[in-house]
Order: structure tokens, then C-alpha cells, then sequence
């Protein structure tokens, strides 16, 4: 496990909680991980492994291609270290930092309307499964 630096606290496994409203948020930045890369981000640098710990659904392979795409649209800043141990880090560029106020907005209207969300997600699927089955066989 990577200790954090000093003076920062460690990312808590429970910072996401597996009933969280984030995939309900009615916007997206990039991908479905990168908002929740920004929040543990938001406290300052941290390794591609003390990002894991939050975001324990999230495969090494997506981590990756949303910190690349983050840094690609500007939003976080990837700082490479040499030494006995190579380290890399990723950080909140000024751009992502701006993000921070309109996600907390986001995340707050989201607990505001949580049933309601919850309730339209629901219709939605409940409609879908129906037209899936009325919908004709086809055959190959």
C-alpha cells in the first residue's frame, strides 16, 4: 500500500459509497470516473495507487485512460519523478481546481432531487425492459 506524503491525509476507502449519487449528476466532465478522480485530487498530488483506494470499481486500464484523457483536456497535470524509485503523480491543474465549485453545485442539486432521479431512472428502465419485450425476434 503507498503511504501518503506528509502532512496529507490518506484518500478514506469509503470517500465513494457504492449508493453515491455521482453517476446520477446530470452532467459529465470526460468520462464516468473523472469527477470522482477530481474530488480526490482536490486535497493535492496523489499516486495512480492512492487513487485506487476511493475508486475500487474503477480497473487500472479505465483509471489510466481517464487520468490521460484529464490531462489531455487540461484538467489535471501529471508529474513524472526520477530517482532510485520512479513516482509519478497527478495533480488538479488551475482549470480542474475551477471545476471543483460547479461539482459541488452539481453534487448538491443531485442530493436535492436524489428521489426524483432515482424515481425517473427507475421509469426508465422499467420502459425499456417493456419495449424489449414487445419488440419482434430477429432472426438471423
Amino acid at each position: 500500500m503507498t503511504k501518503p506524503q506528509a502532512g496529507r491525509a490518506p484518500l478514506d476507502p469509503e470517500m465513494f459509497d457504492p449508493v453515491c449519487p455521482s453517476p446520477l449528476v446530470p452532467f459529465r466532465v470526460g468520462d464516468k470516473w473523472a469527477t470522482l478522480i477530481l474530488r480526490c485530487l482536490q486535497d493535492g498530488p496523489r499516486r495512480f495507487s492512492e487513487l485506487k483506494i476511493p475508486l475500487r470499481g474503477v480497473t487500472a486500464k479505465s483509471l489510466s485512460q481517464s487520468l490521460r484523457r484529464l490531462e489531455r483536456d487540461g484538467f489535471v497535470a501529471r508529474q513524472e519523478y526520477e530517482g532510485a524509485e520512479r513516482r509519478v503523480e497527478y495533480a488538479l491543474t488551475p482549470l480542474g481546481r475551477g471545476l471543483l465549485g460547479p461539482l459541488d453545485a452539481a453534487c448538491e442539486w443531485t442530493r436535492e432531487h436524489w428521489d426524483e432521479l432515482i424515481d425517473a431512472q427507475e421509469a426508465g428502465l422499467s420502459e425499456e425492459a417493456d419495449q424489449g419485450a414487445q419488440a419482434p425476434a430477429v432472426r438471423p
